[in-house]
């Protein structure tokens, strides 16, 4: 099985999702301190708009490698690639 994408940054990218994981972490430990609603929303924001930018960094590896390889490749394995990333991108638009 090839590399995935994101190969190069997975140092990176572990580095940010480890990130996000310290922030949920906040928010869990906010909520066990009954702290004000409107303080914990906004680190919930916060959390959303970090995993957000490693969504969009994920796939823009994506499509800068996997896809590009199957675009270059063609048939049935371009479909499938370009398909894939469509799906994928409607997620993140719907999350």
């Amino acid at each position: 099985m090839a590399a995935p994408g994101y190969a190069e940054d997975k140092g990176a990218v572990l580095t940010r999702l480890r990130r996000v994981e310290g922030q949920v972490r906040g928010i869990a430990r906010m909520v066990e301190e009954d702290r004000y609603c409107i303080d914990v929303l906004a680190q919930v924001s916060a959390a959303t708009r970090a995993l957000q930018a490693v969504a969009l960094e994920l796939l823009d590896d994506h499509l800068a490698h996997c896809v590009a390889n199957a675009v270059r490749e063609g048939g049935d394995e371009q479909a499938a690639k370009l398909r894939e990333a469509s799906e994928a991108i409607a997620r993140l638009v719907r999350s």
